[in-house]
């Protein structure tokens, strides 16, 4: 248990968690990329020289809200 607070209810103590991507080619988690979003040729996003951060995810036991931050490079 952590001291962060939901920014929706209040409540102290989020529980952490994940992100999972499933897709084809994925590491298994998702991952935030600075710079809005343009697609390529074929419709896929367009990543290359983009940073990218893995995601926390933290829900609140209480109401559910789900909290995300963008950590260090991946």
């Amino acid at each position: 248990m952590n001291n962060y607070k939901c920014t929706y209810c209040g409540t102290i103590g989020l529980v952490d968690g994940f992100i999972e991507d499933e897709g084809q080619g994925t590491h298994g988690y998702a991952r935030w990329i600075e710079g809005a979003l343009e697609r390529g040729p074929f419709g896929g996003a367009k990543r290359m020289g983009r940073p990218r951060r893995q995601i926390e995810a933290y829900r609140c036991p209480q109401c559910g809200h789900l909290e995300l931050f963008a950590t260090a490079a991946v």
